[in-house]
């Protein structure tokens, strides 16, 4: 019995257990489509590339397989170009299948020609093109294997229209799959010898595979023995916040207490992530401990700085292993209650005390504060990029995995994306977006998508008229001279209505928790819109949007002191000059 390569194609898909797949249809991949016509594989038709490539980065990042999308030739293949790069960075699995002009076409500059290694193959961990219509299912099982196996990433399979129509055994094949590297005695009684030796021992965790058995080992085993637990940036989900072990979280906004920790430990055990440039603020911290690295990359792909000991094993299989043992470390008296207290306190939120004519504004800390009360224990969060993220990351609680979808190369624009994806992968978990106005609007035709999916979400977009960030990194390097950063924006409540969505504007903070009741009350996808002071300033310690050469750079001239640089006032004032009080961290 034959098929064609197109059809051949989803069935290996199905076979490898791939549920969903997302992309914006093109004539180029007819056949492919044809074929999901009669799969169980639901085909989620988005409303722009990058959303669909947004949204399969959050399955492969919230799911145990690679998420996959569908575009077609130039054009789309361009924009979903981010959802590519981001993979790559955030070592999320993905697969992104691009149609492609018929063989006999290339290099004549056809319509919608494009070189797809030339484009992808700087940031993919493998590009291939499927020239033999015999090989499809090959090709397919060697992608999803690529894209999981070792430091997991995103996978790029071109295919010619003229290939996929072409008649091929309908045999699929057995899928490889990856193992679960256990790690060896050997291999533990070595970290034991190191952690009997700490005085001030550290466990940073992130990347991919955490599951909620292994991150309450991994915690527990940490609380047991007095050991600090922080998370990698954006990584936050990977250990219950409820644990007492856990200590806040590395990377941009970062409290100031654990870039001390950082530095002061002695022994820093790597689970999962590594020590980049983010976490390390710009290859500055934590580069003198004794080194240990548990990654499944045996590149080590993204650590800066001495390596002790690596163990290239499964995140899962070592948190279980270690739970299973006990330990003679005997960290220093009140390293681990200290940094407990600095986190509880840390990512407590500090309301305004503000007078009543501000209440045009809506203290996101009150909203967070609010937001941690009315949340499902195992919701979902999600955000892009931007400052707005910042209060979602501080204060929000996670206590399930695969609880949070998040760009950790800054991309904007993938919230709402993502948002759909946790809805469709996980049905009855709540999902929540924390979205600004700038990375709100770069994606917001995906509401549609959710609409007609029945994918269901409560974006909460912030909305104060400006690109945050940027301008915030214009008052530390060109006070006084905004350019470029002001935003027009339209009545967000009423664009989500809009698609058929709930929309709700919030005035003031005793208003969000019974709107956000309404939102969830009303079964649809949500909008919530705060509205903002355009002059206060994220929940930093510092000014910390700051680049990793920023903080490098600080950090040289000032004899590894940094001093914050505050705002000038008389620009990102508001009437009610809300920047002249005192904000968390500031």
């Amino acid at each position: 019995m034959s098929t064609t390569a197109g059809h051949l194609i989803v069935a290996q898909l199905e076979r490898a257990g791939i549920r969903r797949v997302y992309g914006v249809p093109g004539e180029s991949f007819l056949d492919v489509l044809d074929g999901l016509h009669d799969s169980a594989i639901e085909a989620v038709v988005t409303r722009h590339e990058g959303g669909a490539g947004f949204m399969a980065v959050a399955e492969g990042r919230l799911t145990d397989l690679p998420g996959v999308a569908m575009v077609t030739r130039g054009p789309g293949a361009a924009n979903a170009f981010i959802a590519v790069h981001t993979a790559h960075q955030d070592a999320t699995a993905m697969l992104l299948f691009v149609g492609l002009i018929p063989v006999a076409d290339r290099g004549r500059e056809s319509f919608q020609e494009f070189d797809i290694n030339a484009w992808f193959g700087s940031t993919a961990k493998k590009v291939v093109t499927l020239d033999d219509a015999a090989s499809a299912a090959r090709v397919v099982d060697d992608a999803v294997f690529t894209a999981l196996s070792g430091r997991p990433g995103p996978v790029v399979i071109g295919l010619p229209e003229d290939v996929l129509v072409q008649a091929v055994d309908a045999a699929t094949v057995e899928p490889r799959r990856v193992a679960r590297t256990e790690p060896a005695a050997a291999g533990l009684a070595e970290l034991e010898e190191r952690l009997a030796a700490s005085a001030k021992p550290l466990v940073v965790v992130g990347g991919e595979g955490w599951d909620q058995h292994s991150s309450d080992a991994l915690a527990g085993w940490a609380e047991r023995h007095g050991i600090p637990v922080l998370a990698d940036f954006r990584a936050y989900d990977a250990v219950p916040h409820g644990s007492g072990s856990y200590a806040g979280y590395l990377g941009y906004a970062r409290s100031d207490a654990n870039a001390r920790r950082l530095d002061d430990a002695d022994l820093l055990v790597f689970v999962g992530c590594v020590r980049s440039d983010v976490l390390s603020d710009g290859y500055t911290r934590g580069l003198d401990a004794v080194t240990v690295v548990v990654n499944p990359d045996a590149d080590l792909k993204g650590h800066f700085g001495r390596v002790d000991q690596h163990l290239p094993v499964h995140v899962a299989a070592f948190a279980e292993a270690l739970a299973g043992t006990s330990s003679a470390v005997r960290p220093a008296a009140g390293w681990l209650a200290e940094a407990r207290a600095d986190y509880e306190k840390f990512s407590t939120a500090q309301p305004d005390a503000g007078s009543a004519e501000e209440s045009e504004y809506v203290d996101l800390d009150v909203v967070m504060e609010i937001l941690n009360q009315e949340m499902d224990e195992d919701a979902v969060i999600t955000y892009g990029a931007g400052n707005h993220s910042l209060w979602a990351a501080r204060y929000l609680k996670h206590n399930a995995a695969n609880s949070l979808a998040a760009p950790r190369n800054g991309a904007m624009g993938m919230g709402i994306p993502a948002a759909v994806a946790a809805s469709l992968a996980y049905p009855g978990r709540q999902v929540i977006s924390v979205a600004g106005d700038g990375c709100f609007l770069m994606n917001v035709q995906e509401i549609a998508t959710a609409m007609g999916h029945g994918a269901r979400f409560i974006a909460l977009v912030v909305d104060n008229g400006i690109f945050a960030t940027i301008r915030e990194h214009q008052e530390n390097h060109y006070p006084g001279r905004p350019s470029g950063t002001q935003m027009t924006n339209p009545d967000f409540a009423a664009l989500a209505r809009s698609y058929g969505g709930y929309g709700e504007r919030v005035d003031s903070p005793e208003d969000f928790a019974p709107a956000f009741r309404r939102a969830v009350a009303s079964g649809l996808p949500a909008v919530l819109h705060l509205p903002q002071d355009p002059a206060v300033r994220s929940p930093r310690l510092q000014a910390t949007n700051w680049s990793p050469r920023d903080y490098a750079q600080e950090h040289h001239q000032r004899g590894g002191r940094r001093r914050r640089r505050r705002c000038d006032p008389a620009v990102l004032r508001s009437p009610h000059r809300r920047a002249a009080r005192n904000r968390p961290g500031q």
